[in-house]
């Protein structure tokens, strides 16, 4: 069975790298692209809990608040990040995702109200070197790179907002409130900019795609994660999904050709920054297995 999982782990890390390629092969722009991921997504896990599993998805009301407006930074975060791949490309957006441990070192303890870790801000340094580097040498796709940090930021503040919240309702719940959520907020400001009407306009090359994305890119991962987490460690999650941008990148290298060919430098830096966030992931595990034993 744990043979099982960590492949049915590395599919799921496969799927969220090939989410990327996913994106630039969709023509739509960012926004209609995320408002309609997410409209398919929530509409397929509605079907799932409610037609399949015959769950309830009531929930109380403040918890409802927060769930949607953790939804909002959810959306934020996918909009940055496929805008990041439209204006540069899938290899700039994935390496400028590794941002979110340093964002981390700081963000999670003034929530959970713990010292920061001094590993992690070394750890985070070296990511930050790295990134200044690609800056450097691919200044040319400087909008997608301040994008992809604002994203790797929105999807910090994300993860760990939900981690406050794991745990008050089902895994399920969480996951269909935030995408539906988020997809609500969007629809609303979209349609008081009056930019909602223009979405309308998409191909059905397009509209295919994002059913894919939506389905089996969005909501399957997000139900397979969360049960596979009874029979795996958290340290063979940590190190397994530290592969998603190395399968973004060479998968979009393969596909894409020349506008994914990089220059060493960026290959360097990027391998730099996942070292760095695998050793994060090793030394975090082992201090955890430590603890376990005092």
């Amino acid at each position: 069975m744990k043979n099982s999982a960590v492949f049915r782990l590395h599919l799921i890390v496969f799927i969220w790298g090939f989410t990327a390629v996913l994106g630039k092969l969709i023509q739509a722009g960012a926004y209609p692209l995320t408002f309609y991921r997410m409209l398919f997504a929530a509409f397929f896990l509605f079907i799932y809990l409610r037609m399949i599993r015959k769950e309830s998805i009531a929930v109380p009301r403040r918890l409802l608040l927060q769930l949607v407006g953790i939804g909002g930074l959810m959306a934020a975060h996918w909009l940055c990040f496929f805008y990041s791949i439209k204006v540069s490309n899938v290899s700039i957006a994935l390496s400028c995702m590794s941002l979110s441990t340093l964002f981390a070192a700081f963000i999670e303890p003034m929530v959970y109200r713990r010292r920061i870790d001094l590993t992690e801000l070394l750890l985070g340094i070296v990511i930050v070197f790295c990134i200044g580097l690609i800056f450097r040498t691919e200044f040319h796709y400087k909008e997608g790179i301040v994008v992809g940090i604002v994203c790797a930021l929105l999807g910090t503040i994300f993860s760990v907002l939900n981690g406050k919240i794991f745990g008050k309702t089902s895994a399920g719940n969480i996951i269909f409130y935030e995408i539906f959520g988020g997809w609500l907020l969007m629809a609303i400001y979209f349609t008081i900019s009056g930019d909602i009407f223009s979405f309308t306009e998409i191909s059905s090359r397009d509209l295919a795609l994002i059913l894919l994305l939506a389905s089996v890119f969005t909501a399957y991962p997000m139900f397979e994660s969360v049960r596979l987490m009874q029979y795996i460690s958290p340290f063979t999650l940590i190190l397994t999904v530290n592969l998603e941008p190395v399968y973004g990148i060479i998968l979009a290298y393969l596909i894409f050709g020349e506008p994914e060919h990089m220059s060493p430098v960026f290959y360097l830096a990027s391998l730099g920054m996942i070292l760095a966030i695998v050793v994060n992931g090793i030394i975090k595990a082992k201090q955890k297995s430590v603890s376990q034993y005092d």
